[in-house]
């Protein structure tokens, strides 16, 4: 393989969008560039095309999702229920359990070639997991990991008080990337009620919004995960 490695990452932006208009987006993006890894396996290494990365960032519309691996029992509403939340349902193809998504919850989709960074998934979600952690820490707020679940925490140490603000679910195929990070900023945590959150019926769901007592700035809070998340993958971002 060539060994220049491509660390240039475009940033998009896309808002507040459709789950599923969002999945389709990436699943583009993703396919794209293991076609590309597929075929320089072809070409001499001085014809070889450099894989893009790219760095998206978007909130969704009342969303449940279920994991690969997950339970569809943790999603406590039928049909007749999902409708009156003005909620949709998908199953997908990350890793992981159930979860939730929905307006005021900052949504990361990073679709990196690894090979351009690192080659160790375990690695790339702790990284993620930083830059969360470094985020909150920005605002006065110490949080942490719980060995063998991944995600952020609050007093992660206090089993009776520990609660999640952050979780995680990726998919890789030839160490490209893809689904990501759900940070709940401002979000209506009175939704998770209606599931068993990555299948976890212990532990409670926070959000930035409530651990301050006051609205944080979205805007500002993306910029600041923005620059953790460079500084931690030695991104070079590019704005779309």
């Amino acid at each position: 393989m060539n060994e220049v490695l491509n660390k240039q990452t475009k940033f998009i932006d896309l808002g507040l969008i459709d789950y599923q208009e969002a999945w389709d987006y990436q699943t583009e993006l993703f396919d794209k560039s293991v076609k590309l890894k597929i075929e320089n396996r072809k070409r001499e290494p001085e014809d070889q095309v450099l894989t893009p990365n790219y760095l998206i960032f978007c909130s969704h519309p009342h969303v449940y999702t279920l994991g690969k691996s997950g339970d569809q029992a943790n999603l406590l509403l039928d049909e007749k229920g999902l409708k009156e939340k003005h909620a949709t349902f998908y199953k997908i193809n990350r890793g992981g359990d159930i979860t939730y998504h929905g307006p005021g919850q900052l949504v990361g989709y990073p679709i990196l070639d690894l090979d351009n960074f690192f080659t160790d998934i375990h690695k790339y979600l702790r990284l993620l997991e930083e830059a969360i952690i470094q985020t909150l820490a920005d605002y006065g707020i110490e949080a942490g990991r719980i060995d063998g679940l991944t995600g952020v925490w609050i007093e992660k140490s206090n089993p009776l008080k520990a609660r999640k603000i952050c979780a995680m679910g990726v998919k890789s195929s030839r160490w490209v990337t893809m689904h990501g990070f759900a940070f709940n900023v401002m979000t209506d945590l009175n939704y998770f009620q209606n599931i068993i959150p990555c299948g976890i019926d212990d532990k409670a769901v926070t959000s930035l919004e409530f651990e301050l007592g006051k609205k944080p700035d979205m805007e500002e809070v993306q910029e600041k995960l923005k620059s953790h998340l460079a500084d931690l993958f030695e991104f070079d971002l590019i704005e779309a």
